[in-house]
């Protein structure tokens, strides 16, 4: 076990790329002490990407970047400059609420840094905020995307803990609204401390627009059980319902609808059993060309083009760290690793509380200096069966892995959103670094709930029936 964990924290140090060091290390394992043969190996690696749930992952991959060049992000940031524009620090909580909407889409969280927060960066900068502000804002809200559903990392944790990917889903709306309005109320503090006043006048019109257009994606599940009510199977009157949805939006031409209607169409397909979460990933693909070829002619078949060729390279990316963690993890198992961990855990407490608070400095450790999938697929095998015996679900413990790993994309050495948002904002990474940091305690403080009160999470999925 030495020397495997050795030799890849090794080739970590000396720079060498996350996959490739799993795999290296993993094959001089196999070398060394001949605990498999070979062939044994390659299906080991074959295996780990040989699985339903992972089809998922391009098709999500390939909706963001659809959403990203389809115009879906300035609609739903006029959305949100509309519904909470007026407020104190204005623009920054447009930043949050667009945030939210776009989170109902793309499932990543760099797929909101580079899309949607391109926008806000921008518009804040040009509204007088100090760019550092702009920047801490989009990054704490970029965390929203792999919580709200749907999410990336849920399909790799629930492929990896053989967990039901509807049931995390589910469990993470609540934990994703109490993260929304812990950030809105850090920026309501900001804003009355720097003097941020709104940046629209209060609009008594271009509110009840706003509050208009969440009413109207809030009735289309009236609108279809009282369909299904006049004798319509349930497929039918969904089909009725979202053609008398889309016609009334090309009358209107509503801001955000389209985009609002895009969780909407996961979730309830997703509840209702039209599809599984795997099935959604296709959905949202769907519905994304959809929006960018048919509804608002906006897409290219240029732009189509470079979306499916990031989508391909980006899917190879996260693949070949699921195929290298895969044997990886095996081997982890096969020396006897999560025993050696549950066993010294059990050494310093019997108590979940203190488990826990071990498991969040751990993940936070980690998620500093690994990529997001590959830390999932390294760390799952090893804490799944320590967390049964303390008594800890598989879903909660999915989201406080996942929200821990987001925190680490802030952070350095090797935070992904970090270096988008450098990227855009054309600062230097610690400048980067430094902005973000006061924008972390919102999601320390959301974090520390999540992690105690697990009804948060719990409750929804237990409710709707996908948990006993």
């Amino acid at each position: 076990m030495l020397v495997l964990i050795g030799s890849f924290l090794a080739l970590m140090i000396l720079g060498v790329p996350v996959a490739v060091s799993m795999a290296v290390a993993s094959l001089a394992y196999l070398a060394i002490f001949d605990v498999a043969p070979d062939i044994v190996a390659a299906q080991r690696m074959i295996a780990g990407v040989e699985s339903f749930p992972l089809i998922a992952v391009p098709f999500f991959i390939l909706a963001g970047n659809l959403m990203n060049i389809a115009g879906v992000t300035g609609r739903i940031y006029h959305f949100a400059l509309s519904l909470v524009g007026w407020m104190k620090g204005g623009l920054a909580q447009v930043n949050i609420i667009g945030s939210v909407v776009f989170s109902g889409m793309s499932g990543t969280a760099l797929a909101d840094a580079a899309g949607i927060g391109t926008i806000e960066i921008k518009a804040m900068r040009d509204h007088g905020y100090p760019v550092e502000a702009a920047v801490g804002v989009t990054a704490a809200s970029a965390t929203l995307g792999p919580i709200f559903p749907p999410s990336l990392p849920f399909v790799i944790y629930g492929m990896m803990a053989n967990a039901s990917i509807g049931a995390l889903f589910m469990a993470g709306v609540i934990p994703g609204v109490v993260m929304t309005s812990l950030m809105m109320l850090t920026v309501y503090v900001f804003a009355r401390r720097n003097g941020w006043g709104s940046d629209t006048p209060f609009d008594v019109r271009q509110l009840l627009g706003a509050g208009l257009e969440v009413l109207v994606v809030l009735c289309f599940p009236l609108a279809v059980w009282l369909l299904a009510m006049l004798g319509l199977s349930i497929n039918l009157a969904v089909m009725v319902a979202l053609l008398g949805l889309i016609a009334l939006d090309y009358h209107f031409d509503w801001h955000a609808v389209m985009a609002l209607m895009a969780p909407v169409l996961l979730i309830g397909g997703m509840t209702m059993g039209w599809f599984t979460p795997t099935e959604a990933a296709v959905a949202a693909v769907l519905w994304s060309l959809f929006l960018g070829l048919v509804r608002y002619r906006t897409m290219t078949f240029r732009s189509l083009a470079k979306a499916s060729f990031d989508t391909i390279e980006t899917t190879a990316a996260v693949l070949f760290i699921v195929t290298a963690a895969s044997i990886f993890a095996w081997l982890l198992t096969v020396s006897q690793a999560a025993q050696v961990f549950a066993d010294a855990m059990f050494a310093l407490t019997d108590n979940w509380w203190t488990f826990l608070i071990i498991v969040n400095i751990l993940l936070l450790v980690v998620g500093a200096f690994l990529d997001t999938i590959a830390a999932i697929s390294i760390l799952v095998p090893i804490l799944m069966p320590v967390a049964a015996r303390y008594g800890v679900d598989p879903v909660h413990l999915g989201v406080i892995l996942t929200l821990n790993l987001m925190i680490g994309l802030l952070t350095p050495p090797v935070g992904m959103v970090l270096f988008v948002l450098a990227r855009i904002s054309k600062m230097s990474v610690e400048r980067t670094a430094l902005a973000i940091l006061p924008w972390m305690l919102p999601l320390f403080v959301a974090l520390l709930l999540i992690t105690f009160i697990p009804a948060l999470t719990m409750w929804l999925p237990t409710q709707l029936g996908l948990i006993r």
